[in-house]
């Protein structure tokens, strides 16, 4: 029996709309960021495409849910059109092949398109030629197309293991995962191979994480509750700054000019005089500003969002700090990835999914929102904090001031991170993003004296139930492949989440004690060479 058109139309007209926000998403973002002084075309339309296909990874989660929940009905028994096995498998190979050809884009952005672009701007330079600046970024790709293929071969052909032999004597441990594990022992080489390079994807951005998104998911919150400085406040402070700054200029030239010469200190305060000059128009434009006075009236709203952030953020800490409790106590242990077949503790962002499933597609739309709270927090860390190699900052990321290689290097940052917030969601939301709503139904013999009585209910789907009464999401397969195939990915993960956890503490008292941001953060800064330039000549 065929799918019926109206489960294929439920599942994909929402994923065709969330594409189309997510390409206007994207673009915007990048245009508001890339420099207005040396953004190119080229790497603008590299970010969009970068940052969208990542996104729509994600995105695609939901309609995996909804198509393995539309196949069974509120009585736990499969739709007529889907009790035949092929016509679930059928489904089931499409989605897995949407999965596997995004995750090939994301890989062909990540080590060819993303490097190629940022070397080659890199080598912009006015006496190279454009030949030179191929065949120079051209090597270096050749270098990240190497690391690609050894990771592939690695995961196609070491990855493999032996379940039993992990597993001992215990009958009991095997049969809780066995469903699973059949679907696992089918892989082929080749969903080995992106299994683990997808995999090494994540464990990075499980990385980028815990240093962005924990620090951002507190301080996003608070800087919406705490406002920006006074704008009238900050202006006056720096013209008094800068007045001081002039009589010290003033005295150090008069002290030093009848010696003949001009000691580093006094260059030092004419930058400062300089930049402090640049912050004073700015503040006096954003005084001036009749948008200022029109969002000045809408701060109470700021304040109520960041008090509704900050109760979202505590929910999400709580359902993480429930699921590794839960893991830590039921869990199959290290060597399987820490997997957990059956969920003891509550876990309310899971259990609130679960049950607005119940209405189309109320689910989707809350499950776009914290994925879409995970990614703003996200983004919001990388500005907050900038990005740095080690102890050196490489690239500040601010508003129409970002350079195009600090906007490359974000969204290959961003691709990590989107990976390993695919990991967050599944520990997030454990039963709804495995089997949705779906249930099915135990029969129970009870024996009384010499009758026996067959009793029935209905119970959540589990990965001890059979994949012949349960149908598992493609996602979840995806993702906990390599859980026990190599364990260590599944308890990098989990030690991941504790550690995202405790960031996620100290980033919110960093944000409580810090001072409120200057009303023109991010607009100007010592290191404006070409910017101020530009702007004193306009006002020339």
């Amino acid at each position: 029996m065929s799918i019926p058109s109206a489960a294929l139309a439920a599942g994909w007209i929402p994923f065709v709309i969330t594409l189309v926000l997510i390409l206007l998403f994207a673009t915007a973002y990048v245009k508001y960021f890339i420099s207005k002084y040396d953004g190119t075309i080229s790497v603008t339309v590299a970010a969009i495409v970068a940052i969208s296909v990542t996104l729509l990874t994600t995105a695609l989660i939901p309609v995996d849910i909804f198509l393995v929940s539309y196949m069974k009905t509120s009585n736990g028994t499969f739709q007529p059109w889907a009790q035949d096995t092929s016509t679930r498998q059928s489904l089931e190979k499409s989605v897995e092949y949407a999965y596997y050809s995004l995750y090939g884009l994301i890989i062909f952005c990540q080590f060819l398109l993303l490097p190629f672009m940022y070397f080659f701007f890199e080598e912009k330079d006015e006496e190279t030629s454009n030949k030179s600046r191929y065949c120079s970024a051209l090597k270096f790709t050749i270098v990240f197309l190497l690391i690609v293929t050894v990771l592939l071969l690695i995961g196609a052909f070491v990855g493999r293991k032996d379940i039993s032999s992990v597993m001992g004597n215990s009958t009991s441990e095997w049969n809780k995962v066995q469903a699973l594990f059949v679907d696992i022992a089918n892989s082929t080489r080749f969903e080995d191979a992106l299994s683990f390079v997808m995999s090494v994807l994540s464990l990075l951005g499980m990385m980028a994480l815990v240093t962005y998104t924990a620090y951002g998911m507190s301080a996003m919150p608070m800087d919406f509750i705490k406002g920006r400085r006074s704008v009238k406040s900050e202006r006056l402070a720096v013209q008094k700054d800068r007045s001081s700054i002039r009589d010290r200029l003033k005295a150090m030239r008069e002290k030093y000019s009848s010696r003949g010469r001009n000691p580093g200190r006094i260059s030092d305060l004419e930058e400062s005089e300089h930049l402090m000059a640049r912050q004073e128009k700015h503040l006096a434009d954003k005084e001036s500003s009749c948008l200022r006075k029109c969002l000045t009236i809408l701060r109470p709203f700021e304040v109520i969002f960041g008090v509704i952030f900050i109760l979202v953020t505590l929910l999400i800490f709580i359902s993480l700090l429930l699921t590794n409790i839960d893991k830590a106590i039921h869990s199959l242990g290290p060597k399987l990835g820490y997997a957990l077949p059956k969920r003891y503790l509550p876990n309310p962002v899971d259990i609130v999914l679960v049950f607005c499933q119940q209405v189309f597609p109320l689910d989707y739309i809350m499950f776009a929102g914290i994925v879409l709270y995970l990614v703003v927090c996200s983004m919001s860390g990388i500005r907050n904090i900038g990005i740095w190699f080690f102890w050196l900052r490489m690239y500040k990321i601010r508003p129409r001031r970002t350079r195009p290689q600090g906007i490359l290097m974000l969204c290959m940052i961003l691709m990590f991170m989107m990976l390993a917030i695919n990991v967050i969601v599944y520990e997030l939301t454990p039963q709804y993003s495995s089997y949705g709503s779906q249930r099915y139904m135990e029969y129970r013999n009870s024996t009384t004296g010499n009758h026996t009585t067959v009793t029935h209910s209905l119970k959540p789907c589990t990965t001890e139930v059979s994949s012949d009464n349960c149908v598992l999401s493609r996602m979840s397969l995806l993702l906990t492949r390599f859980f026990y195939q190599m364990w260590f990915f599944g308890a990098a993960y989990y030690w991941g989440t504790w550690l995202f956890l405790g960031f996620m503490l100290i980033g919110f008292l960093i944000a409580v004690i810090k001072k409120r941001k200057s009303s023109i953060d991010g607009e100007v800064d010592d290191d404006d060479f070409d910017e101020s330039d530009d702007e004193d000549m306009l006002s020339a």
